[in-house]
């Protein structure tokens, strides 16, 4: 196991270990980024945890980093069980460049992701879908109801972040129809 990986071993589950550290590591050295997303796929369940937590939030400034790896997000490490590694998938499938076709297999792990029984999952694949369909106009026909739908019947957790999307969405989607006018 290399050295950033064995930073995020060990420890107590609920917490995130030495990621942060591992974090800052690798924005300075991006070349390092590679072993960090090694553990999400050969690493054991707390491993792959915290590599998650690490790359997501390494690529929320620099999502160029995940476009290698697109197919292995889209692959094995969306349909990795661990609630903690879904919710983190769920933050990282907008940041990449897709095409149509990837764009439908990333819409239907996100749908997926909401039946879930974890609530942040189904938080973060909320997100995710929104954050799509703002970036691929044609999918808001699909998402926004279905945020409506979840922001009624929901998690508390659930409906206040879909309170706040369906805002975003409905303001972009304003902001569209005004430049169109």
């Amino acid at each position: 196991m290399n050295r950033l990986l064995q930073k995020l071993g060990g420890g107590d589950r609920r917490s995130i270990g030495a990621s942060n550290e591992v974090v800052a590591e690798v924005l300075a050295r991006p070349a390092l980024f590679r072993l960090v997303f090694e553990g999400l796929e050969r690493g054991d369940a707390l491993v792959q945890m915290r590599s998650a937590d690490a790359v997501e939030k390494i690529t929320r400034g620099r999502p160029e980093l995940l476009q290698r790896y697109k197919k292995n997000i889209l692959g094995t490490i969306a349909e990795n069980k661990q609630p903690e590694v879904r919710w983190h998938v769920a933050s990282m499938i907008p940041r990449l460049e897709l095409t149509a076709r990837e764009r439908g297999v990333a819409v239907d792990i996100l749908f997926d992701y909401l039946h879930e029984r974890s609530s942040i999952v189904k938080t973060f694949a909320m997100q995710g879908l929104a954050e799509l369909a703002m970036k691929h106009a044609p999918l808001k026909a699909q998402v926004l109801p279905l945020l409506e739908e979840l922001t009624e019947t929901g998690t508390p957790a659930m409906r206040a972040r879909g309170r706040k999307l369906l805002k975003q969405l409905r303001r972009r989607q304003a902001v569209r129809s005004m430049r169109v006018s």
